[in-house]
């Protein structure tokens, strides 16, 4: 029994006694989402179940296609709570089975023609014409209503919607589908209809409350079977907020959909870092995907939803759009961050850091913005360092509880200094030997581009103090290309002359080997000797690679002197240049990612 004394009713339905009622899809409903391969799956696992090699029906099997949720309106129809989407692909296939028997100058049976759309006598005793599925969520545009009354006019709309397409493809499919196994035959799409619908069996779970169907369906769905995290979070959503607010919670919904969406972010991936952000979790037990929702029914208090779904959502929107700019590397007000742009050059499809991004969005923009330097110089590290990324995601949920609590400059700085340095400081040794051992092997090549220009940036930032330094992307444009001192493809000259010429080809990978260089000098230096290629390098806007030809001099202990006191000039290129030229830009790497000295614990 029921809270409301009344019980929840299972009954075992064909087809043509499941469409003997009427159903709507409620509004704050997910739209349609099925495409070719669900509808086509359908469609083919009830074909199979049905028919022999040879095409012929086979007697007696009946094919079950799951349950449904509904609970009773009060206009007598049922409402959708769960299996709309199988419901609406069962009517789209007796809309195209009604259709192609019209295109086969037959006339549709009464019994199919009222599985659609029949007259009903309503509460005043008005006789109307109903349609036996109504979607009412505003992106269906009365698609559905227009397959059933306009079928040969559904290519002159106009608004359509991703739900729009998805249910004019999936009728097409249907169509199609329909034609092919049916060859087109009046008869045989009759009999088709007949064991469609006689033998094709749903349950019907009536429920006397949405909240009882609510709960019916979070408990069907309870393991994530068929549906995500995301669905069944807005499902507890709904059973936890008052009907009067359902408006403002489908609003607030779209809303958050609609910016994660137009992100092109996954949804389980946000919610899972969305969690580690704001929540203290088991560190000895990472948060998967497939926990996301359980976590939420079982921190629904802690989180908010209990009580205050509203704000839980309405905070849940302001990271969706935290998150979307920080993809845009936007902080939370709007503003290019260049430490959000090194970020996204330097991880790629990665998002780890948005755990800490998440945390501390609601810091003061100049202070946010040091958060952001502080972040690439640790993730940098764990990349160079080839960290696991449980270390990222461990690390990063941990320090969020203390970040949350960081309020201005001063606890920026001590929690930078506690949680930063002291992790980097660690690394040190293992930072350093990665950088002796690096070359365009070892690593992703649109990181070593990364790398290449944070030492060229570095040079000038230092040499000038000009803010025209402070982006990347000069040194990263389309104009400036990785230049190999010792050639990728040398002349026979240039190989002969190599001191090491059975490791020709490791020497030509190292970092000590490369440098930027503008596309159009580049172009003039080509493979040759070392020697030729020296002009080229002096012409050079980029002190780093002019540094090879000579050190620039400018006055006495002047800002670019310093700059460039500890680059060397070569006057030969061979392997042991190469090693010294490494050498050199490993010790530059501690200065350029803000690495502490190297601190050793006790125990070590």
């Amino acid at each position: 029994m029921t809270e409301e004394g009344v019980k929840i009713e299972s009954k075992d339905l064909s087809i043509e006694d499941l469409y003997k009622d009427f159903y709507t899809v409620p509004d704050f409903q997910r739209e349609f989402v099925w495409e070719h391969a669900q509808v086509e799956k359908l469609l083919q696992d009830v074909h199979d179940e049905f028919y022999n090699e040879d095409g012929q029906i086979v007697k007696g099997l009946e094919y079950f296609l799951g349950s449904i949720v509904v609970c009773r309106a009060d206009d007598g129809t049922f409402s959708l709570i769960d299996g709309q989407q199988r419901m609406t692909t069962i009517y789209l296939v007796l809309c195209a089975l009604r259709d192609l028997l019209r295109e086969l100058n037959e006339d549709p049976s009464s019994t199919l023609k009222s599985q659609i759309a029949c007259a009903s006598i309503n509460d005043l005793g008005e006789e109307v014409f109903r349609h036996r599925l109504v979607l009412q969520y505003d992106d269906s545009k009365g698609i559905l209503r227009k397959i059933v009354d306009d079928p040969k006019n559904l290519d002159k709309i106009d608004d359509k919607t991703t739900s729009v397409k998805r249910i004019y493809s999936a009728y097409n499919e249907v169509c199609e589908f329909l034609r092919v196994n049916c060859d087109s035959s009046a008869q045989k799409i009759r009999l088709f209809y007949a064991t469609f619908t006689k033998r094709v069996k749903l349950i019907q779970i009536i429920t006397p409350s949405l909240t009882n169907a609510l709960k019916v369906f979070e408990t069907i769905n309870d393991r994530g079977v068929g549906l995500n995290a995301m669905d069944l979070l807005k499902n507890l959503l709904f059973i936890k907020t008052s009907a009067s607010e359902y408006p403002t919670l489908k609003q607030r919904w779209e809303d958050l959909i609609k910016t994660l969406d137009q992100c092109g972010e996954k949804p389980l991936r946000f919610l899972r870092y969305f969690i580690m952000a704001h929540f203290e979790l088991d560190t000895k037990k990472p948060l998967r995907e497939d926990e996301i929702y359980g976590w939420f029914t079982q921190n629904a208090k802690a989180a908010g939803i209990e009580g205050h779904s509203l704000d839980f959502l309405k905070t849940l929107i302001e990271c969706a759009r935290a998150w979307s700019n920080f993809l845009s590397c936007k902080d939370v007000e709007g503003t290019i961050n260049p430490y959000l742009k090194n970020l996204r050059l330097l991880s790629g499809a990665a998002r780890q850091h948005f755990i800490l991004l998440l945390a501390g969005r609601h810091l003061p923009s100049t202070e946010f913005s040091q958060l952001c330097r502080a972040i690439e110089n640790l993730f940098f590290c764990y990349i160079i360092t080839r960290e696991p990324t449980r270390t990222f995601e461990r690390n990063f949920a941990i320090w969020s509880a203390d970040l949350r609590k960081v309020t201005e400059k001063s606890s920026l700085d001590r929690f930078v200094m506690e949680k930063f340095a002291s992790d980097l400081a660690k690394r040190r040794a293992a930072f350093e030997f990665a950088f002796k051992e690096l070359t365009q092997s070892r690593i992703q090549q649109y990181r070593m581009r990364y790398i290449l220009a944070k030492f060229t940036q570095y040079i000038e930032q230092q040499a000038w103090s000009n803010p025209a330094h402070n982006s990347l992307d000069q040194y990263i444009a389309s104009t400036v290309e990785v230049e190999h001192i010792l050639p990728q493809t040398p002349t026979p000259e240039v190989k002969a002359g190599f001191d090491k010429q059975d490791q020709y080809h490791d020497f030509v990978q190292k970092l000590g080997n490369l440098t930027l260089l503008e596309k159009t000098i580049n172009t003039s230096v080509s493979n040759d000797r070392y020697e030729k290629k020296l002009p080229g390098y002096r012409n050079s806007a980029y002190l780093l690679t002019r540094s090879l030809a000579e050190k620039p001099v400018v006055g006495i202990d002047t800002q670019l002197n310093r700059a460039v006191a500890n680059l060397i000039a070569f006057e030969k290129w061979d392997s042991t240049s190469i090693e010294n030229r490494q050498d050199m830009l490993s010790e530059l790497a501690g200065l350029v990612w803000d690495m502490p000295e190297n601190s050793k614990r006790p125990e070590e």
